[in-house]
């Protein structure tokens, strides 16, 4: 099936060349797809004609005003209404678009995700969920600042949001969800986090209990559910550490001669682990709960990345999750009234 995918090509660190550029690279991979390009159109015009970026696939919505990173989120949607964000975001709520990807401010990519493209009925709260490299394989991290502070209730929904989009967007039979915490222990934690521990052992998921901060590199779980603060400081501690790794591995590997050729050796094996702890190439995070697919690609994009954002926009609007999710809520609202 067609689809059709907005991109906000402004209001992020390297926009617009590499969010031009992100657009082309995923445009050869999506041929059947068509892709939206919102923003300011003769300039995004100019650039890909000095460039020579141009595909069958492409077209260009366009738009007078940007919203930038400095911009108060929620005003600046609503003010800002000729923006690129707010724009791509209306497409999709009209259905001319099937999902939209923004590298753009984080917290007005949410607003206008709530307030024009809307929650999913029942949703109680929209949430920001990267997906983590860990050493078996990946993993959903719900939420990651989209609700610094949380009801056990907006836990429950992460929780099930997370496992319906590991099994249907990631491939991931009976993802293991776990709950970010302090200890193993159920009585470990925050009120919270006890409170929650009790109520996602009665929920239809696959709930392996606590994960403390070194279980989750490691593998031990497909969804990660926290509140936005704690999942943020999850979030930049993970980026972080990935960078002080790889810029660890280069002072070894270029201090002498024999750890250059030690290097040479390993090539394969050293790029191969690069890409692994890469996030770019995990995309962009999911918006959950909200009723078609938006993606937040991180503000500091290059091309690489809004192309991965792109195929997963796909992918996540292709897969059945947010059907299964509008389903889950209504049986959930139905249980209780």
């Amino acid at each position: 099936m067609k689809m059709k995918i907005a991109l906000d090509v402004y209001g992020a660190d390297h926009a617009p060349e590499e969010i031009l550029k992100g657009a082309f690279l995923a445009a050869a991979d999506m041929p059947d797809d068509e892709l939206i390009l919102v923003g300011l159109r003769e300039e995004m015009e100019r650039i890909c004609t000095q460039r020579g970026w141009s595909a069958g696939n492409v077209t260009m919505e366009d738009a007078t005003q940007v919203i930038t990173m400095t911009d108060e989120p929620a005003s600046s949607v609503r003010t800002k209404k000729d923006s690129s964000l707010v724009k791509a975001a209306q497409l999709v709520a009209q259905g001319r678009a099937d999902a939209m990807v923004s590298a753009g401010n984080t917290g007005a990519v949410l607003a206008a995700a709530t307030l024009i493209v809307k929650r999913i009925k029942g949703v109680r709260r929209p949430a920001l969920a990267p997906i983590l490299p860990t050493y078996t394989g990946q993993a959903m991290l719900i939420d990651c600042g989209a609700n610094v502070e949380c009801q056990p209730e907006f836990l429950r929904q992460f929780a099930l949001m997370g496992s319906v989009y590991m099994e249907k967007v990631a491939g991931i039979e009976n993802p293991r969800v776990a709950l970010a915490n302090n200890g193993a222990e159920e009585t470990k934690g925050t009120d919270l986090a006890v409170q929650t521990h009790q109520i996602l052992k009665t929920q239809p998921i696959n709930f392996v209990g606590n994960a403390e901060g070194r279980d989750i590199p490691m593998g031990k779980c497909d969804v990660v559910v926290t509140d936005g603060f704690t999942g943020n400081l999850i979030l930049k501690t993970y980026e972080g550490m990935g960078k002080f790794i790889m810029l660890s591995m280069k002072d070894i590997f270029y201090s002498n001669l024999r750890t250059k050729l030690g290097a040479l050796l390993l090539k394969k094996e050293v790029s191969d682990f690069r890409k692994k702890m890469d996030y770019t190439q995990y995309g962009g995070a999911p918006i959950m709960g909200i009723c078609k697919p938006v993606i937040k690609s991180h503000g500091s994009s290059k091309a690489g990345e809004i192309g991965n954002s792109l195929l997963q926009a796909k992918q996540f609007s292709q897969s059945g999750a947010i059907e299964s999710i509008t389903q889950l809520m209504a049986q959930t609202e139905a249980a209780e009234g």
